[in-house]
């Protein structure tokens, strides 16, 4: 034997003796427990906090916001400790940052956290995310970088390359966040969702211990260099500000994406986690050996989806919202694929590990703060969602096509058509309905995109085709447009000049006559849209009128245009209760409408979130309780619970009544009132015949309207045979509808059904 055979064994070789198997499967199982834990606590804990801000879709931009905020915060700390902390120490810091979470648990809402400012929602809600769940999260936001960083001193084959360790926590990601909606929320309680996520954080800590006993004799080795290659570098600022940009678009695209599908619908884990988990999903696939989705193919669909987006935009929506959805939702998921797609090719050896995830972070929060928090406060109309669909396709590889004869004829083409579909929406001529021409524009972006593959053509089409639609809906609605948490409020007159309008993201909340052709001047107006006179509301207040014989005292949840003011008596006690500031200025100032003024220049508004404020009213003080509150389309799914209706039936008069407006293009939602309001004891009508006065180009619509009561009699002549009331009951195989459950796919689905 030679002297170099001879040579013992370096320390360093003997300190490794954890078989390869159980080294992967410990920490392949930490990082998927801890990236389900990350997910599953989103849109768990934002359910919790959703009625305290009416149920807006702000509060999940904000929570995603705080989220992204947070996994930055933990990705520095993982990065920080892993350079500037000797291995061993990093390992018990980091189990006792995790055992300090504990503090936090069970999940809750910080007891002594007050309500709601009137203004300055965004940072009351990243406070309160902060004292009642920031550690937790900012304890499992370091997890996945800092245990690949583990692994990578180990000598597992795996370690030189501990990425798709990545790609195995997004899937734990993918899976809680799909279950939440599908099983989750469906099948079980907050409550028992709380402490099941308590004893899985309590498993983790376990797992993590278990990594750092695996690791701690390789505690202090370097991690092993990734195999070389001829163009490996040390990655620059130039790379950081390329991470960073390849992560801000489609995270501000996913905020983008969420909020506009979820604001007809209903703000609800169900329309949060689809993107969010597609946007996860980008990642698992990107990062692996072989992608199951070649980044080749998302190269070509992107284009095309993006068009068809166009066309979406263009038009505001398609007949079905589950299209209108399907393309939204694919779209953003090919340019996340894309984007992601782009980092992966880009990733930095194992050494610059935690580098590259804190610039990622980075970018994401930035991407988050810009659709989340800036946008609203910048924009009046939602512009940050054609901007970063823009946005998308400049983060294409830079492929260039010279200016050929062709390119510069498809050019023309493109730009005569938008030119063409611009100047004829300025004149004036077009309509809404004459979407045609956009749709024309938005084919030849299609053929544009495909023959054409360099993005800066690509972005430069789009966005001024996207522009055309902007000028089209500046000139269709010509008014005033406002901002805020609760979403774009829109007020314009129609273009014949009779009517002025409240449009709250794409639903009309209220309507009045301004031209003396349909009002005559001075006279008291006319309660139009879903408050007619032949209205479901309406045939309400009147029946309670009649049965008291006297002066009525009414609550109503929703102030809108404040028409139903205008069945207010001279000695009637109203009080409208509305979350929103700018709703009020709208409705008390005549500039816009006159129902309030006119009709009930003394009710008395109430600003607030319903359930709290209504809660310090007295006990018994309403004749009648009409919640006619919406967000869009949305009812604020906490007004429609057992504990809400229990609210409304304490400040319920002995005979009173309680009116429900549930009229929904998406969600079918009588038999949920009918659940809330038998489990407190009460008995519900619904107006089966519709409003026979329908009339959309008069600003007359259908509502589907229920009224719940104590006893037969209070429901005065509603309980006539003739009346076009019937009996609502409850669907015995439906679970009753708490702050602590919803299921909101069983609303669509019955929708679907009907």
């Amino acid at each position: 034997m030679t002297a170099a055979n001879s040579k013992p064994k370096s320390a360093e070789a003997e300190i490794f003796t954890a078989p390869n198997w159980l080294l992967l499967a410990v920490f392949t199982a930490a990082i998927f427990v801890s990236a389900s834990l990350l997910f599953a606590v989103q849109p768990l804990f934002t359910k919790l906090v959703l009625p305290r801000l009416g149920g807006s879709p702000s509060v999940w931009s904000v929570a995603m916001v705080f989220f992204q905020a947070m996994l930055l915060a933990g990705y520095a700390y993982a990065h920080l400790l892993t350079r500037l902390v000797p291995g061993r120490y990093a390992v018990v810091i980091h189990l006792a940052v995790m055992l300090a979470a504990t503090l936090a648990l069970p999940l809750s809402i910080a007891a002594w956290w007050g309500r709601p400012p009137a203004r300055g929602e965004a940072l009351y809600l990243i406070g309160l995310f902060s004292i009642s769940v920031g550690l937790p999260f900012f304890a499992l936001a370091a997890n996945s970088p800092l245990l690949q960083a583990w692994f990578a001193r180990t000598r597992h084959p795996a370690a030189k390359d501990p990425y798709f360790l990545y790609a195995a926590g997004n899937v734990g990601s993918f899976l809680a966040l799909l279950s939440y909606p599908l099983a989750v929320e469906p099948l079980t309680h907050l409550t028992a969702q709380r402490q099941f996520w308590s004893y899985g954080f309590y498993a983790l800590i376990v797992l993590i211990a278990l990594c750092g006993l695996l690791v701690w004799p390789a505690a202090e080795r370097k991690p092993r260099a990734q195999a070389k290659r001829s163009d490996a570098r040390a990655p620059g600022w130039r790379d950081a500000l390329v991470w960073t940009a390849l992560a801000a678009v489609p995270s501000g695209f996913l905020i983008a994406v969420t909020s506009y599908i979820s604001t007809d619908v209903g703000s609800t884990p169900l329309l949060w986690v689809i993107p969010l988990a597609l946007y996860l999903a980008t990642f698992v696939i990107v990062f692996q050996t072989r992608p199951v989705i070649p980044h080749a193919f998302a190269l070509k669909a992107q284009p095309v989806l993006i068009a068809l987006l166009v066309g979406v935009y263009l038009n505001g929506t398609t007949d079905s919202i589950f299209v209108t959805m399907a393309i939204n939702i694919l779209a953003f998921f090919v340019t996340a694929l894309v984007c992601h797609g782009e980092l992966a090719r880009r990733r930095p050896p194992a050494s610059d590990l935690t580098a590259f995830y804190l610039w990622m972070s980075f970018g994401g929060m930035i991407g988050g703060i810009f659709a989340g928090l800036v946008a609203p406060h910048v924009f009046d109309w939602v512009a940050e969602y054609p901007l970063l669909i823009v946005a998308g396709l400049l983060c294409r590889p830079g492929l260039y096509d010279a200016d050929t004869p062709r390119n510069r004829l498809i050019w023309f083409s493109v730009f005569a058509a938008i030119v063409v579909a611009a100047a004829n929406y300025m004149r004036g001529e077009g309509s809404p309905s004459d979407a045609t021409i956009m749709a024309a524009a938005s084919a030849i972006l299609l053929v544009a995109l495909v023959l054409l593959r360099d993005p800066l053509k690509f972005a430069a089409i789009a966005g001024v085709i996207l522009l055309a639609a902007f000028v089209n809906q500046v000139q269709y609605y010509q008014g005033e447009s406002v901002r805020n948490f609760f979403g774009v409020h829109k007020i314009y007159e129609t273009q014949n000049g009779y009517y002025r309008v409240l449009l709250h993201g794409t639903t009309i909340h209220g309507a009045e006559a301004i031209s003396k052709t349909v009002q005559l001047p001075g006279t008291r107006p006319v309660p139009l849209t879903y408050y007619h006179a032949n209205s479901g509301m309406a045939k309400t207040i009147a029946a309670v009128r009649a049965r008291k014989n006297g002066p009525l005292k009414v609550a109503v949840v929703g102030l809108g245009t404040g028409t139903l003011a205008c069945y207010a008596l001279p000695n009637d006690e109203w009080s409208f209760y509305e979350i929103d500031r700018s709703i009020v200025d709208a409705a008390t100032n005549p500039k816009y409408f006159t129902f309030k003024s006119v009709c009930a220049p003394k009710a008395r508004i109430v600003l607030g979130d319903a359930r709290l404020t209504m809660a310090d009213a007295p006990d018994g003080a309403y004749d009648l309780i009409v919640v006619d509150a919406f967000s869009s389309d949305a009812i604020p799914i906490h007004l429609l619970t057992r504990e809400a209706m229990a609210i409304y039936l304490s400040k319920l008069a002995p005979d009173g009544v309680v009116v429900m407006h549930i009229s929904n293009r998406h969600l079918d939602l009588a038999p949920v009132v009918a659940g809330i309001a038998e489990a407190n004891g009460l008995e519900t009508l619904i107006n089966a015949k519709l409003d026979e006065q329908e009339d959309n180009n008069r600003y007359l619509y259908t509502s589907t309207v229920t009224a719940s009561a104590r006893k037969p009699e209070d429901f005065g002549s509603l309980a006539e045979p003739e009346s076009g009331w019937v009996p609502l009951e409850p669907d015995p195989k439906q679970w009753v509808w708490t702050d602590d459950y919803s299921n909101v796919i069983g609303a669509m689905i019955r929708h679907l059904k009907e």
